[in-house]
């Protein structure tokens, strides 16, 4: 083997996914350099890296952050239930990161597979390979278009937001309502640069439904819960699956418990089904155990 890796070469072999070691190398967690775009790694580096892993001690506990989407439904629950659990909203992909990182004891997350359609598994998958992580179903919620009242610039699909001049207010890359947006446009052959994205993206779903209220987009994309809060237009896309992941041992540990406690109470599903555009009924199931 040459004494410098690219991506590929150290992804083979220390049998991870590239996308796996990326995370690793980006976030500092491997010996590694950027140079030109590319990341190279040095071998005998890498090898005593790896060595130091295999005697390491147990890693410390995470802070009780559930970190990851934004769900007004779950920001509702945590305070409400008392838990302890503190929310840091940064989008899906940014919640495994820090689940990885250590940084957070759970992910909120709905991000769904290009090639198979599934949701939020196959992400896990490549960011937390041999964690022992579990998925477990928060809720099913309604994504679409948040319009205004009347809908009308008469939007009726993901397709329709390209061309015309229609001003839509975007999401960060990282967020789940980001890339499934993305995978709807690719499904229809469009391109994400064909759509007239405002400058500033939403970081959170509130802030998708305020854009549209405020008359700064004439469109975005997220879910029926805010675009009833604030009495506004909604075209529904699909349904996705919205998902809490963390590693098995916090599952059981007083704060998560707490929350899933909550979430059996009548005042929960009453909650829910005022706020709209959920599905409540396989909440607290495990979607996957890896």
């Amino acid at each position: 083997m040459p004494d410098v890796l690219t991506l590929r070469e150290a992804a083979a072999w220390l049998r991870l996914s590239e996308r796996t070691l990326y995370e690793l190398a980006r976030t500092r967690r491997v010996p590694a350099a950027q140079l030109g775009g590319k990341w190279l790694f040095p071998r005998a580096r890498l090898e005593r890296w790896l060595a130091a892993q295999a005697e390491g001690a147990a890693p410390a506990d995470p802070p009780p952050i559930l970190a990851g989407s934004h769900d007004p439904l779950l920001d509702w629950a945590v305070r409400q239930s008392g838990c302890g659990l503190a929310l840091r909203a940064g989008g899906s992909l940014e919640g495994l990161t820090a689940v990885a990182e250590g940084t957070a004891v759970a992910a909120a997350t709905h991000l769904v597979d290009p090639d198979t359609g599934a949701f939020n598994e196959p992400a896990v998958r490549e960011v937390l390979a041999g964690r022992g992580v579990v998925g477990l179903t928060w809720a099913w919620r309604e994504q679409g278009l948040i319009v205004p009242p009347g809908n009308p610039r008469g939007l009726a699909r993901a397709a329709d937001l390209a061309g015309g001049g229609i001003r839509v207010v975007g999401r960060q890359p990282r967020a789940g309502s980001h890339v499934l947006l993305t995978h709807l446009l690719t499904e229809a052959g469009v391109r994400l640069d064909a759509v007239r994205f405002l400058a500033d993206p939403a970081l959170a779903e509130d802030e998708v439904a305020a854009a549209v209220a405020e008359g700064r987009a004439d469109a975005g994309f997220g879910i029926r819960a805010e675009a009833a809060a604030r009495a506004l237009g909604f075209v529904p896309l699909l349904r996705e699956r919205f998902d809490l992941v963390m590693p098995r041992r916090h599952f059981f540990e007083v704060p998560m418990q707490r929350l899933w406690a909550f979430t059996r109470t009548t005042g929960f599903a009453a909650r829910a089904a005022r706020m709209g555009g959920y599905d409540t009924a396989s909440t607290g199931s495990v979607a996957f155990n890896l």
